[in-house]
């Protein structure tokens, strides 16, 4: 008789790149350290730690960084947000504060959960909003506006909170703000220029959690998933003052041209708010702002001088580039092999065996019927440009451990990616032309999976050179 268990639940893995084809041992040991100094990073900018990190709790005394608050003072602590991360981040203030949260809810991304006590969690979409995330938005803004003078609301943001925090303004649908951020997705746009349409779309965003948390004391901690760490970007800054106007948004539509494809309603609303028809986002100076405090507490930054201490220990030159790579995707992959190429050829910008990092996030205009994200197509272009060339390895991959619509964070490509390949009959130029990164390294057996990891600071490329 066969006795059947009950499976434990899958922990979560460390990047670990799979590898059918052949590979020389020199490369195989790239492959190996490039992941090593991947997961270090990671590990260094974990949600909790950061959490930790900038919180203390001595007595009735909570230290948020540079801001204390005698809880003796205050009526209700409430936990409210929304990101990839943000499971991990109330965990830690739950583990913190227990029983001092009178009550909370958070959204995030399906998957991306912890078990909460106190705090409630909804899983909603990402990058597409849906109708879990709505219902969250709501729950989310209504206890902003119930909070009273003497109650504390601290926010937790990160990645992934403009999409999990959708709340139209009025007469906007759920409906037409889905259409349009897969327009501003398709199309190329930047981070930047997607959350300044949203804001300017939401009821929420663009510093009107602030406004609905006012006069109640709002501490905002931050996990930094944008090029610059601006404030009134990340998540779409529901919590701080927004610059961006309308005309800012009817710049972008007609940077990419997409006016005739947005929803009317969409127009219209950012058509009347430039005639001064509808209410701007909150200003800088504005009072809703006055109890309002903000603090990021982990950046790509930080994960990158981790993956140089990784990579020094393990023998190589570390040198970071940026923590600010974006524009288009393909051309940052060019610059970088480029850069690979003269460590090979001559020694600069650092000699061998050199670890080349930087940090970002680039933009893909879809124009195929695939499927990938920035980092897979990333790696593909940078694939066939070190083809034939010796004893290097990339590593491009989101911290979040998504990159784009699929379950992979990135992908490990050397110089035999596209030579194994075309063995094996599969055209990487065809793949690439139909944005089919994903099932091009599926094939390859070069995907870089690790499920959810617990943190969301932008992408990670790690080129090493033997």
């Amino acid at each position: 008789m066969t006795i059947k268990t009950k499976k434990p639940p899958p922990k979560k893995r460390d990047a670990q790149p799979l590898r059918p084809f052949a590979k020389p041992a020199r490369i195989d040991r790239l492959r190996r350290h490039a992941a090593a100094i991947f997961n270090s990073a990671l590990k260094a900018v974990q949600a909790e730690t950061a959490v930790r990190r900038a919180c203390r709790l001595k007595r009735h005394i909570l230290s948020i960084g540079p801001f204390a608050f005698d809880l003796r003072g205050v009526e209700n602590i409430v936990v409210i947000g929304g990101g990839k991360a943000s499971a991990h981040m109330a965990a830690a203030l739950e583990d913190m504060l227990g029983p001092k949260i009178t009550h909370g809810l958070i959204s995030v991304k399906h998957g991306h959960t912890r078990k909460l006590k106190t705090i409630e969690l909804i899983q909603a979409g990402h990058p597409v909003p849906d109708a879990h995330g709505l219902r969250a938005a709501r729950a989310i803004f209504r206890m902003a506006e119930n909070a009273e003078k003497n109650d504390l609301i601290i926010c937790l943001l990160s990645g992934g909170g403009s999409a999990l925090l959708p709340l139209p303004a009025p007469p906007l649908t759920l409906a037409d703000k889905q259409k349009t951020i897969r327009l501003l997705l398709a199309c190329g746009a930047s981070i930047d220029e997607i959350n300044t349409l949203r804001k300017h779309l939401s009821a929420i965003k663009g510093g009107h959690l602030a406004g609905a948390a006012y006069p109640a004391v709002l501490v905002t901690l931050i996990l930094s998933d944008v090029v610059g760490d601006r404030l009134d970007i990340i998540a779409s800054g529901p919590t701080v003052p927004d610059p961006g106007t309308f005309q800012d948004c009817m710049d972008i539509i007609d940077r990419y041209q997409i006016t005739h494809k947005l929803p009317p309603r969409v127009l219209n609303h950012i058509r009347a708010g430039i005639a001064g028809k509808s209410a701007e986002t909150p200003k800088p100076g504005d009072r809703l702002f006055t109890g309002t405090r903000n603090l990021i507490i982990g950046s790509n930054a930080e994960a990158l001088a981790a993956a140089a201490k990784k990579a020094a220990s393990l023998g190589y030159r570390p040198l970071i580039l940026s923590s600010m790579i974006e524009g288009n995707t393909q051309d940052a992959a060019l610059f970088h092999t480029a850069v690979l190429k003269e460590i090979r050829k001559t020694g600069n910008p650092i000699p061998p065996p050199a670890c080349i990092l930087s940090g970002g996030e680039t933009t893909v205009k879809v124009t195929g019927n695939g499927k990938g994200g920035r980092n897979q197509e990333f790696a593909l272009a940078a694939a066939m440009e070190i083809q034939g060339e010796k004893n290097m390895v990339l590593l491009s991959a989101g911290t979040d451990g998504t990159d784009g619509p699929t379950d992979a964070a990135g992908a490990v490509i050397d110089p035999f990616t596209v030579v194994n390949a075309r063995k094996a009959g599969l055209d990487p130029t065809t793949f690439f032309a139909d944005n089919d990164s994903y099932s091009f390294f599926k094939k390859t057996g070069e995907l870089l999976v690790t499920g959810p990891t617990g943190t969301n600071v932008m992408d990670l490329r790690i080129l090493l050179v033997g």
